[in-house]
């Protein structure tokens, strides 16, 4: 099987939540928004974990809740923008309380990446496999007052990408791991109508497949909620929700850490023999991210203080200098305008015979990127722009009648998507419907969730919004 097929694989997976847009984590099919609730309220739930989906958006929430609870949900084609019909999503979550104890909740993700087609490097067809990635969480919380609560979760997941490795590749193409979730929740947080909800989510080791010395992080996240009960009257309530996300994961572009122009050209050790991912004084250069004990902190500011010169790769294949070429483009065409009777070519540099550092020496690459003391340029704008931010707005007639709007917007990824979403509530019985707008062409545009709450032996309970 071509290594494409791998590949192609694990980029559907990248696609599924824009904050990982550059390729920084693995597993991120775990952070993949269930109950069509959230998912009609642009997926703000940090602080609104009131039902069994708690186990997963906050853990804390369960230990609010009584008597015990089934929730189920069903996505019959993820990703409707690939035109994939073998391609869908499920979870199922339950709860139940224990008196003097706590409440102990889990769930359990499953997603189906369909039949792919194998073939040998020649393109030889071999037949073909299925593709999936499953989770099992299990949680438990309990209450620290009579306004706050604390929870905690543990998982392990399995992914399931192909049966065997690419080409020579030893090995085999799935994984097994383990992570953790802790959260925190804090209702009538300095007002009455104020709830918030914090959590950090997926926290453990890196995620390989074949290869260790590849391995990624997991999509350790953090999020942050605010539930504000704008109208909340016996008949009519209005919910005003908002969290905000930020990957947890210390990451790094190629890097020209010891500024002298190139990338990598030794090993760890410092030998230098042009080749190798470290430069003479052992510090990696090329693309890498930080272990997690680091990255907790270091994500806050590794686009920002931290890093040395990038070297942005150019026609995606990275030339391994930093500059080299002056970017005058006078004509807005996107070429490099140059001296009459200079030839520029795809990884030829114009300014040949002219050292790093030299006066004449350009601080663009071949795309006009700018390279040369771009690592002091940044600001805090560079790590804002990477946080992802959800809006949701939840109004209630009684108990029993739910409509919802949304709003997802990430910056650095460049997605906008509206959401919307009705619910109902009769009996001990909860239905939902969530729906994903967003512009043509976009994998996640009409997306339809669906989701079903059962309260079990709790007929006199009703899930309060």
């Amino acid at each position: 099987m071509k290594r494409l097929a791998i590949c192609s694989g694990l980029l559907l997976i990248t696609l599924v939540n824009p904050i990982f847009s550059v390729g920084e984590a693995g597993a991120i099919f775990l952070l993949i928004a269930p109950g069509a609730r959230a998912g009609g309220l642009g997926e703000a739930q940090v602080a609104v974990t009131d039902d069994a989906y708690a186990s997963y958006w906050n853990p804390a929430g369960l230990g609010f809740l009584k008597g015990q609870e089934l929730s189920l949900m069903y996505v019959p084609e993820w990703l409707p923008g690939f035109n994939l019909d073998d391609m869908y999503y499920s979870f199922a979550a339950y709860r139940k309380h224990y008196p003097y104890l706590g409440t102990i909740g889990g769930h359990i993700i499953f997603l189906s990446l369909g039949e792919q087609t194998r073939t040998d490097e020649a393109a030889n067809y071999l037949g073909t496999f299925s593709s999936y990635m499953a989770a099992f969480t299990i949680s438990y919380s309990a209450l620290l007052s009579d306004n706050r609560s604390f929870g905690l979760s543990a998982k392990i997941f399995h992914q399931h990408l192909t049966d065997l490795g690419a080409g020579g590749e030893k090995g085999k193409g799935y994984s097994t791991d383990f992570g953790f979730d802790i959260g925190y929740l804090h209702k009538e947080f300095l007002s009455p109508r104020l709830d918030l909800g914090v959590t950090v989510t997926n926290i453990g080791p890196k995620v390989s497949f074949i290869d260790p010395a590849q391995a990624d992080p997991q999509p350790t996240n953090f999020t942050l909620g605010f539930n504000y009960r704008l109208i909340d009257e016996q008949f009519n309530k209005l919910n005003v929700i908002y969290d905000v996300d930020k990957l947890l994961v210390g990451s790094y572009a190629d890097m020209d850490w010891n500024g002298d122009g190139i990338i990598g050209g030794c090993d760890k050790e410092g030998h230098c023999e042009g080749l190798g991912e470290y430069n003479s004084n052992g510090k990696q250069e090329t693309a890498h991210t930080d272990p997690i004990y680091l990255g907790i902190f270091t994500s806050w500011v590794d686009d920002w203080f931290l890093g040395g010169d990038r070297d942005i790769p150019a026609n995606n294949e990275s030339d391994g200098k930093i500059g080299g070429y002056d970017w005058d483009d006078n004509n807005n065409d996107g070429v490099i305008n140059v001296d009459q009777g200079e030839i520029i070519e795809a990884g030829i540099n114009p300014n040949d015979g002219i050292n790093f550092g030299d006066p004449d020496w350009g601080i663009y690459n071949q795309d006009g990127v700018k390279e040369v003391g771009n690592s002091k340029d940044r600001s805090i704008n560079d790590e804002l722009k990477k946080l992802i931010h959800h809006f949701g707005l939840e109004y209630w007639y009684s108990k029993y009648f739910a409509l919802r709007a949304g709003y997802y917007y990430d910056q650095e990824g460049k997605i906008n998507n509206p959401t919307f979403g009705v619910g109902l509530r009769f009996a001990g019985y909860g239905f939902d419907f969530g729906f994903t707008s967003g512009e043509p062409g976009h994998p996640l545009t009409n997306t339809m969730r669906f989701s079903l709450n059962m309260e079990i032996n709790s007929p006199k309970q009703v899930i309060q919004p």
